[in-house]
């Protein structure tokens, strides 16, 4: 069964797509013929019109002198304004906005946090508050543009998300006792569905202090994409090699999980004692 993303009707990713297809219909040309023009796929033209991929600068200039500015719409201008978007580092955008809501299964492995995809506004907020030249305006954008990936979780047919994180995350202060015990609190609501799966991993899992990573399972035979952090540049790849090496560490990684059952054990013993 095929996962239909949620996706925000204004953003300007959306409306390139549905003026795409209605400048596409109203010349009456179809999604073959426009990909003959835009040096691409039948597929790509319809993930563009679907708005499950972004697109790119040479797809915008093309779109443009294909269909003119009619009506006033310059899909340059579109272009622009998806690539404006505030909330994140351009090199996530990919992932956080076309990766993460067509995914069938999400495994994520993090040494030193719980992962973005289940934190709280708060102890999201407490996180960004802390970096580099952190701003209020960037914090808040970055907040809400977590908040909003979270969405993923609660749309009709949402991704199977399998959480492994470091035991030591539960005793790492991130915004004080009252933002720990939201978060671990969340984390339990979070465990209660039956599309999340939530296991802690022993401190001494050696081979998890690389970084974290997410691997993403994809519909339609597109291919395993895995998004390796680091504090500096991310990298989001389906490099046949580079996913199968992030895959064999996930494994091995898992080796040292507890069971879930036990996991949850231990959040509701560490929500108690963060008093």
């Amino acid at each position: 069964m095929n996962i239909v993303p949620s996706l925000d009707p204004g953003s300007p990713r959306v409306r390139f797509g549905a003026e795409m297809r209605r400048l596409r219909e109203a010349a009456q040309l179809s999604q073959s013929a426009v990909a003959a023009r835009l040096g691409c796929t039948q597929t790509q033209v319809s993930r563009l019109e679907k708005a499950t991929r972004s697109p790119s600068r040479s797809d915008a200039e093309r779109l443009e002198r294909l269909f003119g500015e009619s009506d006033g719409v310059s899909f340059i201008r579109m272009y622009q304004q998806i690539h404006a978007q505030p909330g994140g580092p351009v090199w996530f955008r990919d992932w956080a906005e076309e990766i993460e809501p067509t995914a069938r299964v999400i495994r994520s492995w993090d040494p030193m946090l719980v992962p973005g995809l289940l934190q709280t506004e708060s102890y999201a907020r407490a996180i960004f508050t802390l970096e580099p030249r952190a701003t209020f305006e960037t914090v808040e954008q970055r907040v809400e543009a977590r908040m909003r990936r979270q969405r993923i979780l609660v749309r009709d047919n949402p991704p199977r998300v399998i959480v492994l994180f470091e035991a030591g995350v539960l005793q790492r202060s991130v915004g004080g006792p009252e933002v720990m015990r939201e978060q671990l609190g969340r984390l339990l609501e979070a465990a209660s569905s039956p599309s999340i799966s939530i296991q802690l991993v022993d401190p001494e899992c050696l081979p998890g202090l690389a970084g974290a990573f997410m691997i993403a399972e994809l519909p339609d035979g597109r291919p395993i994409t895995v998004n390796a952090d680091s504090p500096a540049q991310g990298h989001v790849t389906t490099d046949y090699e580079h996913v199968a090496a992030i895959q064999e560490r996930y494994e091995t990684i898992r080796l040292w999980a507890y069971p879930e059952r036990t996991s949850l054990q231990m959040v509701e013993k560490a929500r108690h004692e963060w008093t």
